[in-house]
This record gives structure tokens, sequence and C-alpha cells, in this order.
């Protein structure tokens, strides 16, 4: 395993090629980070993953208001507001769905709780897409017959209620 970053179970490496790896969670082991605390104001928390190893190296730092460095340079206007954001998430395709079905039920706890938990990335949306779509296993609609204005043939496939219920 890997050094253990402040805040966080290490990581269980699997190597593809020369630099290549991805953490692995099973279904006995799944690396995860400790809730973030926001940090006073003026100060920034950093997490960094790097090719030499970090997986999400925590670090804090203290924003500086007059600093001479050229080659970087940073202004936070904090007055002006463009968007909320509602929060964070993924899609769940079909192909996202059979991939999370084929794991063994432990692995899957452990993978929707990496994403969803306090423990994990705190996911609160998902985007469901409506029918298929690119990362579907075959083309397909609710109602294929055509001009059923009212709907009359409109049924869930199966991808819908045995992938994503």
């Amino acid at each position: 395993a890997l050094p253990c970053p402040a805040g966080a179970r290490p990581c269980s490496p699997k190597y593809f090629g020369r630099d290549a790896m991805v953490c692995v969670c099973n279904a006995t082991y799944c690396d995860t980070l400790d809730p973030l605390v926001l940090p006073a104001p003026g100060y920034y928390v950093k997490y960094e993953s790097s090719k030499a190893g970090k997986r999400l190296e925590r670090s804090e730092g203290k924003f500086q208001h007059k600093l001479c460095a050229p080659d970087v340079v940073l202004r936070l206007d904090t007055t002006q507001r463009f968007q909320r954001v509602k929060g964070f998430g993924g899609s769940i395709t079909d192909a996202a769905a059979i991939n999370i079905l084929s794991l063994p039920e432990r692995a899957q706890e452990h993978l929707l709780r990496s994403y969803f938990s306090k423990e994990g990335l705190e996911y609160n949306l998902i985007r469901l897409p409506m029918a298929s779509c690119d990362f579907s296993l075959h083309a397909y609609t609710y109602d294929d017959v055509p001009y059923d204005y009212e709907l009359r043939h409109f049924a869930l496939r199966d991808e819908d209620t045995k992938l994503k219920a």
C-alpha cells in the first residue's frame, strides 16, 4: 500500500504498465478520506495527487495579500458572485449500473459509500438518462410507436427497472 496522506486510509494500488496506477476498492477494503473541515477565512485546504505517488495528499495554507511571484498571480474577488452550486454528483447510465451490479455486494456498498457518504465524495446529485444514451447496450425509447401523442404505449424498459431502480 502507498503511504497514507493525512486524513486518509492508504490506497490499495493496482498497476497498469510503467506509471499507471489506480486505487482498488473491493469487497474487503476501500480507501477513504476524513470529512473535510472548512478552513478559517483567509486559509485554504488543498488535496493533491500525482504520478510521483501523492494520493489526495492534504495540505493547508494561508492566502497572502501581496506576494512577489511573477509566474503566478491569483486575484480572488469575494464580492463577485456568478452562480450557485447545487451540488456534485455523477451519472448512472446503463453501463455504470451494469458495472456496479457486477461487483460483489460488499464492494458495491464500498463503492456507493465512497460516492455518497461523509467519508467519501459526498455526492448529492445523480443524473439518470431518459431512455438510452451512448453508454447503453442498445438504443431504446419509452414509446417506440410513431404518433402516440397520448403515450398509450409508454413503458419503462428492463434497463430502468432492473439496473437503475
